[in-house]
């Protein structure tokens, strides 16, 4: 193992982006700015999306580092 801090901060960051954003992506979906009035997205609801798509990528690669820096 290369850096324990490395390691250590990649996994906090794992859990804290795992127990944080899926409550908060439920939240958005259900508020009412999500959808104008003929149930379209709205820019609220997209701009979260793409928030939530961002920090899925991000959480899944720093997993990945994670996992390298253990085996590796």
């Amino acid at each position: 193992m290369d850096s324990p801090l490395l390691v250590a901060l990649l996994l906090a960051n794992v859990v804290f982006n795992l127990i944080v954003w899926p409550p908060l992506y439920r939240r958005v979906v259900k508020d009412p700015r999500a959808r104008d009035a003929a149930g379209k997205a709205t820019r609220f609801l997209t701009v979260h999306i793409v928030l939530f798509v961002v920090a899925g990528v991000l959480t899944l690669a720093s997993a990945i580092v994670a996992i390298a820096a253990l085996v590796g």
